[in-house]
């Protein structure tokens, strides 16, 4: 068999673990690998009718050039936000575009899976593995449908790819963003001031929610709870008071939004039609500094986040999912997701993610009145609390 490999969508500590098992797994086996690069825009921008472009987009993967990258963050294929079947006029291929393209609006967006669909059998690709998030691995599916066989693994910062009850990144994240909390304290207590930490996090505020529970700060804001500015102003102050330092510390996501107000964008939107985000926490800011004249820190960790090498739960789950993709994969079992539930290693059929959305328990987790972690009643509970 003949398998192809791509990672999609921003990337995240883990993904060179993950590859570099999936690889050893297949060619133990007797199988050939094929790394397709930049995600899918390798299939969107290689030419069958050019041999350079096959060299360009894709690399032949074995155990002697795949043997040390899970020593590093990131993927080592590079990765993309392309999906072909939603292409921007601007961003189609130039052997590809026609003049038609030149006259649409750049919100139009162009369906070229027969284009990769032809791609796949001139590289005769008998299955894919295809690492990504929500928006990456939506594609894979629309592949499936195709009849391509698919192998999908869920990866994601923010935890939020529905189906599955850990992503590969979210870990990591969690830790970088803890590691650098903890360090703010130092310049927050030493100027006695509010401190605010924008964390990732588009729809779903898990990252802020347990970085906020393991770091222990005063409040946090998620992207699922609208927040009142002038009532979270003065619950800091309040902190801020009780806190024999003299400060206060707070997490929120890039995708939160104030009662009334509106998710920040800015930017050219990508190939899905997100612009980026980020800069709530420097409104917010400006908003409680105005309320209540106190001084403020703000910090995005951005990108921070997604830096590095990855933790070690990072590596058990990524390497594990690329070992059970292969499993899966040799059995004959495509259109399927890996997965874990309650702590367990499965699969759940690809069309999984596309039947809802995956974000905090409001209710269970949250106090929308305090904005802050509201965790009890843990037994029973997952490891990462649901």
């Amino acid at each position: 068999m003949r398998i192809g490999i791509l990672t999609g969508g921003g990337d995240v500590p883990g993904l060179n673990p993950c590859i570099k098992a999936v690889v050893y797994h297949a060619t133990e086996a007797g199988h050939e690998m094929v790394g397709l690069r930049r995600g899918w825009a390798g299939l969107l921008n290689l030419n069958p009718d050019q041999p350079e472009s096959t060299a360009e987009w894709t690399l032949p993967l074995d155990r002697k050039n795949t043997r040390t990258i899970d020593r590093y963050g990131g993927t080592f294929l590079h990765t993309s936000r392309t999906n072909p079947g939603k292409v921007s006029p601007d961003a189609v291929p130039e052997f590809l575009s026609d003049p038609s393209h030149r006259n649409l609006p750049p919100e139009q967006r162009l369906d070229f899976t027969p284009h990769v669909l032809r791609v796949l059998e001139h590289l005769k690709l008998d299955a894919l593995v295809t690492i990504g998030g929500d928006d990456t691995l939506s594609y894979s599916h629309r592949l499936h449908q195709e009849g391509v066989p698919v192998v999908a693994v869920p990866k994601t910062m923010d935890n939020d790819v529905f189906g599955t009850d850990y992503c590969i990144g979210f870990s990591t994240a969690v830790t970088r963003s803890v590691d650098f909390i903890t360090a703010l304290r130092t310049p927050t207590g030493s100027h006695e001031r509010i401190c605010i930490v924008e964390l990732f996090g588009r729809n779903s505020g898990e990252t802020s929610l347990i970085s906020a529970y393991l770091a222990g700060v005063d409040r946090a804001i998620i992207s699922e709870v609208h927040f009142d500015p002038e009532k979270l102003a003065w619950q800091l102050v309040e902190d801020k008071k009780r806190n024999p330092s003299h400060y206060a510390i707070m997490t929120i996501s890039e995708g939160a939004q104030m009662v009334g107000g509106k998710i920040v964008e800015y930017g050219q939107a990508d190939a899905y039609g997100h612009k980026k985000l980020g800069g709530i926490g420097s409104i917010t800011g400006d908003a409680i500094k105005d309320i209540t004249k106190e001084h403020i820190i703000y910090q995005q960790v951005a990108y921070l986040m997604r830096s590095g090498e990855p933790d070690a739960l990072d590596r058990m789950v990524a390497i594990s999912y690329g070992n059970l993709a292969i499993d899966v994969l040799l059995k004959g079992k495509t259109g399927h997701m890996t997965a874990l539930h309650n702590g367990r290693y499965t699969t759940v059929p690809i069309d999984h993610i596309m039947q809802g959305t995956k974000r905090v328990d409001v209710d269970e987790l949250y106090d929308s009145e305090n904005y802050r972690p509201k965790v009890q009643n843990m037994l029973g509970k997952p490891m990462f609390l649901y």
